[in-house]
């Protein structure tokens, strides 16, 4: 076990209190100028840090390899997505030995189909419309985003960056036969979509807050673009999406809560959104388009776990037009809906499983997919054709690897498209998945998803990671990883909590985690970790935590709160200065946030988020073993939370743990871009956690 005094060489960076005012309350920030990555001496201590977390992890670099090289071992390294059908083409990706990124290709539908017959999942050589490595080569970090061939399919617009943000991109327009770019270069562009012409493209742009806040419509040969929709509400943001039918063009503009939807016809010379229904106040609709009909998915306040009505198309504004179809139900939500010509998909969560439901265009009920383990999770990945009459699912559980498979929805029956393959002895049959409840703090049954070996002995001395969320409404759902199992592997319970704050349960278990129930997330979390310990698979001595992002606030929540029930804990880009960043709403998604954790300008919001903000609740105590990461350009928490954090605890603690900062110089939100990188850094945070020990 490593422990500070054995490495002496503590970064020290010097306080410069920075006295904060706001509704009559005095704050003092010592680190508050760590925010300026432009001082030389932020960027000096950022490095010093690194280096310091270097020295600490040398010895671990042999272990850094072997779990670096084991996981490597398990993913297919030559590998090729299933191919996908658009218009006239399959599309796919390849990823290569050695190769960091993926290379996107096309194959024409006729010799697809020929050339298929004769190699099935074989496939290679087809047209190539983008080498990511050539377009990566010698850059410290590269995001490709993804593209959007035109209708004729001649061309595909992209997005890319070279910073590792994950809300900045540069569009730009590639013509496929010559593989060369077109003059035309966006920047800021957040979503796209094509106009039946092939000639115009409408896009949403960010503003210097990262808001998507602006569309606008462009004929790729016109010196300027048209302005066609601003959102004012800073609360909101806006995006573009072609449809199903391909007869619209649909303008969503939204926040956490409310939502409100506009359509231009898809020829390429609307300029005029057309508005289905104004916006109501906690209420979220969309669209669906079907040649017939509208289908409407709508949620309110009364009904958070969604239904689907249809309406006719020239009277969906008129709700007395609409006849409801999904009724709304208290123990099942719908996560996402399908609409093609004859049938409706629908992807819905019970109990914290999720399956799929078909049913005729007209509601009668004709299918069901779902899967009998205890933990499990199914995505339904649909089908881009209107007139489809087979939709794409993705299955997996811990213990069983992501497999793709193809629901025929006129027979009612699924054929398997394409398993992971999982190198190594790997063996599903070697683990337990099982699924325990802890009761929270107010007497909720809570759920945890865990995964360990069949052989392990569960006598309360087994190393255990909990992992956790509990933020946006998103679902902490149990997959597959086959990174995890080099934990499980060598003796660790990987347990998977799904707090309030997520949707796991419905939509009200995301109602009951947020605004001024925030505070159930951590004590859910809280209640996870001693259950674990009083059904006898670890002890605190042996417990660890780990969470990113909002999960990170989790994890600075709670070893503020319970440290002495975490031996070790990992806060990967960690949003930690909760009031600070949400009181300067010139902050990137500042104001978008106020319908996640309330707006602290209203005093009873203020003093309840000052009661968990992780940094300013740092106090004078022991704290477990901490690795907190952070990434230079990262546009969703800026890296100067984590560095401010590890500054002040670093002043504050009396232990004698290690807490170390891993601040990626090049990269943003999600660390490192490239693959193997990516694998790298995974067996850093493996190595710091078996280190611990």
């Amino acid at each position: 076990m490593f422990k500070q005094s054995d490495f002496p060489n503590v970064p020290h960076v010097e306080p410069h209190p920075e006295l904060l005012r706001h509704l009559g309350v005095e704050r003092q920030d010592p680190y508050f100028y760590l925010r300026d990555k432009s001082n030389p001496s932020v960027i000096n201590y950022l490095e010093a840090e690194n280096a310091y977390t270097e020295e600490v992890m040398q010895e671990s670099k042999e272990l850094q390899e072997q779990l670096y090289n084991e996981i490597l071992s398990r993913i297919k390294e030559d590998d090729q997505s299933y191919p996908t059908l658009r218009r006239g083409y399959y599309y796919y990706t390849c990823t290569e030995k050695g190769k960091q990124y993926p290379t996107h290709y096309r194959y024409e539908e006729e010799a697809f189909n020929r050339d298929w017959s004769e190699r099935p999942h074989a496939v290679s050589g087809g047209e190539l419309l983008f080498d990511v490595n050539q377009m990566a080569e010698g850059k410290s970090a590269f995001i490709f985003a993804g593209y959007a061939v035109s209708p004729d399919n001649k061309l595909a617009a992209y997005f890319s960056n070279e910073t590792g943000s994950y809300a900045e991109f540069s569009l730009r327009i590639r013509d496929i036969k010559s593989g060369k770019d077109l003059p035309l270069q966006l920047e800021g562009v957040s979503s796209l979509a094509w106009a039946e012409d092939s000639e115009t493209i409408y896009y949403s742009l960010i503003d210097e807050t990262l808001r998507s806040s602006r569309i606008f419509a462009q004929r790729l040969t016109d010196p300027e673009p048209t302005l066609v929709y601003e959102e004012l509400d800073t609360r909101f943001s806006c995006s573009v999406s072609e449809t199903k039918t391909r007869e619209f063009i649909f303008i969503t503009t939204s926040s956490s809560t409310t939502s409100e939807e506009y359509y231009l016809w898809s020829s390429g010379e609307d300029r005029e959104p057309k508005l289905f229904l104004s916006r109501e106040r906690d209420v979220r609709y969309s669209i669906l388009t079907h040649k017939d009909r509208f289908y409407i998915y709508y949620r309110d306040k009364e009904h958070l776990n969604g239904m689907v009505y249809t309406a006719p198309q020239a009277h969906v504004s008129d709700r007395l037009s609409w006849t409801l179809l999904v009724p709304h139900r208290e123990d099942v939500r719908l996560d996402s809906i399908g609409v093609y010509e004859d049938y409706i998909a629908l992807e819905e969560r019970r109990n914290g499983l999720t399956e799929i439901r078909i049913l005729t265009s007209l509601g009668e009920e004709c299918g069901k997919i779902h899967f009998p383990e205890p933990v499990y999770t199914i995505s339904l990945r649909g089908n881009s054709h209107y007139e489809a009459t087979t939709i794409r699912y993705v299955y997996s559980s811990m213990n069983r690897p992501t497999s793709l498979y193809e629901y025929d929805l006129t027979k009612g029956t699924s054929r398997l498209l394409k398993e992971q393959e999982v190198g190594g002895s790997f063996s599903p049959e070697d683990y337990i998945v099982e699924r325990q409840w802890a009761e929270a703090e107010d007497g909720t049954p809570v759920p945890i998803a865990l995964l360990y070996r069949r052989d392990l002995v569960l006598d309360g001395s087994a190393p255990t990671l909990l992992y956790g969320y509990g933020s946006y409404g998103i679902a902490m759902d149990a997959h597959f990883s086959v990174s995890i199992l080099s934990l499980v592997d060598r003796g660790f319970v990987y347990a998977l909590a799904q707090v309030r704050g997520g949707s796991d349960l419905g939509e009200a278990w995301y109602e009951e985690g947020k605004f001024l129930k925030k505070r159930n997330t951590f004590t859910d979390f809280i209640a996870c970790a001693e259950a674990l310990i009083q059904k006898g698979y670890t002890s605190p001595s042996r417990l660890m935590a780990m969470g990113g992002s909002a999960g990170g606030l989790l994890i600075g929540a709670v070893v503020n709160m319970r440290p002495d029930l975490f031996h070790a804990a990992v806060a990967q880009v960690p949003f930690m200065d909760v009031v600070t960043t949400m009181l300067d709403d010139t902050l990137p998604l500042t104001t978008g946030e106020y319908e996640e954790w309330g707006n602290p300008n209203d005093e009873e919001y203020f003093h309840y988020m000052l009661s968990y903000s992780p940094y300013d609740n740092l106090r004078a105590q022991d704290y477990p073993h901490l690795l907190v990461t952070g990434g230079l350009n990262d546009s969703q928490v800026l890296f100067h939370e984590p560095a401010k954090y590890v500054a002040k605890l670093r002043s504050l603690k009396t232990d004698d743990h290690i807490l170390l900062l891993h601040m990626n110089m090049d990269s943003g939100h999600g660390g490192a871009t490239g693959r193997y990188d990516g694998i790298r850094d995974t067996a850093f945070e493996y190595a710091f956690l078996i280190s611990s020990l």
